[in-house]
């Protein structure tokens, strides 16, 4: 899931190789530095340790990160930019593409916990990936302390984007639930559903897709059983045939 560099270690020295690597690599470095701000403001919105009222604009400038690691990872991706429906679709199916809409959806909403922990979770993944990259830079058996929390946290990823894909999921509802409690627009669950279907078909990231599929199985098994009530079945059945009719179709 983390960004590829080709870049190896260079010589010069415990501190010059680290340096010498992140300025041979500056978008790289560019999109680490946002993605450490994406994770320090997100930390202070899920624990609002200066107060509630900035825990709200913490909120907006983790979005505002992540959908400026989005644009730059979208650069890198495609560097040519066509005003064009060709590069439109081309561009739609970069995951990266797929986060700068979800950054754009939410930045300006009422601050949802649930919305923070996919933009939180992922910039964490990935400047674990590059942090590692400069301590190789650095040296092999630099920071021991901090390369064990790394590996730590990369053996865990398949369980973290379980749980992003687990909050894309469940906030399709939480978006309906805010238009009809007045903290949503009449606009964002329909412009949500388009983030769903993109993560949904993701090429790079089939999670969604798995956790739908293992979330209906789960369900089938639930209500089958003989303790389950009747109308409480045909609901939980219409219900996975609308959801089902609404997921778009996979190459």
């Amino acid at each position: 899931m983390a960004d590829s560099t080709q870049n190896g270690p260079m010589p010069g020295g415990a501190g010059g190789g680290a340096v010498q690597f992140l300025m041979a690599n500056k978008l790289d470095t560019a999109m680490w530095i946002s993605r450490l701000f994406t994770v320090y403001c997100s930390a202070l919105f899920v624990l609002p340790l200066l107060g509630l009222h900035e825990a709200a604009s913490f909120y907006q400038r983790a979005l505002l990160a992540n959908a400026l690691t989005s644009a730059l990872r979208l650069h890198q991706r495609l560097p040519h930019f066509q005003l064009s429906r060709a590069f439109l679709a081309q561009a739609l199916l970069e995951d990266s593409c797929h986060y700068l809409l979800y950054s754009l959806i939410f930045v300006n909403s009422y601050p949802v916990t649930m919305s923070i922990f996919p933009v939180l979770l992922f910039s964490l993944l990935h400047a674990a990936t590059y942090t590692k990259k400069v301590l190789d830079a650095r040296s092999s058996n630099s920071l021991p302390f901090l390369r064990n929390l790394l590996e730590k946290l990369s053996a865990n990823q398949q369980n973290i984007l379980k749980f992003i894909a687990c909050n894309e999921i469940f906030l399709m509802p939480a978006t309906v639930f805010m238009l009809f409690s007045g903290q949503g627009s009449l606009l964002q669950p329909f412009i949500y559903y388009r983030f769903l279907t993109l993560r949904y078909s993701s090429r790079r990231n089939p999670y969604c897709r798995t956790l739908f599929t293992e979330l209906r199985i789960v369900v089938e098994h639930l209500i089958m059983k003989p303790a389950c009530p009747v109308f409480v079945r045909r609901l939980c059945l219409s219900s996975i045939s609308f959801i089902s009719r609404l997921a778009p179709t996979v190459a």
